[in-house]
């Protein structure tokens, strides 16, 4: 039996009025969506914790299988984990983002414009990384080039306790009061300030100014953690062989500490411009070669909501569901094989907040050899409708992979 996860990162939303009230899910065409949503068991489920971070750390732990009040141990460590960066217990990890931060002479007095540089490209990024990594290293730090924007600071034997905050949270807010605290707090202080000054004068970043582009202008630190201690997802669940399908540090992290396989995937890029279509004939194939569980996870809705692009959005999710989720469903079906299949976003990112929040989340759990009958399109008012509600998502997982009697 197959088992395959469809996971549309930061899809949900909530009603917004340029969209005339309506959610991008509610306006976008998603047939393979709301045939699981109809034919299966549809309702909502909270990803996030009570009293932890909306992030997509915690809620991908969820939807993974694990409980994050047990297993979460920070973003970054899981991010170091895809990167194949080896962690002691005693290690201390942060997430540091290349991002554009306004033209002010103190960095305090600075204002996020951009978490992500505009996107910039992995070849820029690594070439500004490769610029300030010296830095690091006389400092008694280790600086790892990750993907495009997202790369990972690594502090060996280190205390942790610092106080972060993530900076796809303050777009177009004054740094001010979000800068390091706690633990640790005068190095990252110190390193953001003199990364600045290198990145401000390099000339990658003066070409990207010259283009029209935000300059990668400097660095920021959050998601701190030390290395997690996964259950091995085939001694968890008794699955013989699994993937995951990502261009996303963080869900490929999650997939290596489980022991799951990263299938690798030309083309796909962690934004809306990402090859759709590649991540679809991709899982198809490892289904074909023997894979008996994806974990399928297309990071585009997230951005664009972080961007508050909505037509973006709602084009995003229906590429999710023409490109990957109906040749997905078509070739299971040909293939004979009885399957189960889950669709839901992590959480919820709202084009008006920018940001994510902890809000419950649709979800369509499907089994082939059951039939609901019912009518439903896949959003979040007609899955609050039902009634149904899953308290905790990483309850979702063990039911998802229960074989046919």
């Amino acid at each position: 039996m197959k088992h395959v996860v469809f996971l549309g990162d930061g899809m949900a939303d909530e009603p917004f009025a340029p969209l005339g009230g309506h959610t991008p899910l509610e306006l976008a065409r998603h047939p393979g969506m709301d045939f699981l949503a109809s034919q299966g068991e549809f309702g909502l489920t909270r990803t996030v914790p009570p009293g932890m971070p909306a992030g997509s750390d915690t809620a991908n732990l969820s939807v993974f299988g694990y409980d994050p009040k047990i297993y979460y141990s920070g973003r970054s460590p899981l991010e170091a984990a895809s990167m194949g960066i080896p962690l002691a217990p005693e290690d201390v990890t942060y997430r540091c983002n290349l991002v554009t931060l306004s033209d002010a002479d103190n960095i305090e007095n600075a204002v996020m414009i951009d978490y992500s540089a505009d996107d910039i490209s992995n070849e820029e990024a690594h070439e500004l990384i490769a610029a300030i990594a010296p830095l690091y290293a006389a400092a008694g730090c280790e600086l790892h080039a990750g993907f495009r924007y997202r790369h990972c600071l690594v502090l060996r034997a280190a205390a942790s306790g610092a106080v972060l905050t993530p900076p796809h949270d303050i777009t177009g807010k004054p740094v001010a009061g979000h800068l390091p605290e706690g633990e640790n707090r005068a190095l990252l202080l110190s390193l953001m300030e003199r990364s600045r000054e290198i990145l401000r004068k390099h000339p990658v970043n003066q070409k990207r100014i010259e283009a029209g582009l935000h300059p990668a202008n400097s660095v920021w630190f959050w998601g701190e953690g030390r290395r997690p201690a996964l259950t091995p997802f085939r001694e968890k669940f008794g699955i013989a062989r699994g993937g995951v399908i990502s261009a996303v540090d963080l869900v490929q992290g999650i997939g290596v500490c489980a022991g799951l396989e990263v299938i690798p995937v030309a083309g796909i890029t962690g934004n809306y411009h990402t090859d759709f279509a590649a991540k679809g004939r991709a899982a198809a194939e490892a289904l074909r070669s023997g894979f008996d569980f994806l974990y399928i996870h297309v990071e585009a809705p997230d951005e664009c909501g972080h961007h508050g692009e909505a037509k973006e959005k709602i084009w995003s999710i229906e590429q999710i569901d023409e490109k990957i989720i109906l040749p997905v469903l078509e070739y299971l079906r040909e293939s004979g094989e009885a399957f189960s299949a889950l669709c839901m976003p992590d959480h919820p990112t709202p084009l008006a907040k920018l940001t994510h929040t902890p809000t419950p989340v649709p979800y369509a759990l499907y089994r082939s050899d059951v039939n609901t009958g019912n009518d439903h399109r896949f959003t979040e008012a007609e899955a609050e409708k039902t009634g149904v509600f899953t308290k905790e998502a990483c309850m979702l997982m063990p039911r998802l992979l229960e074989e046919c009697p």
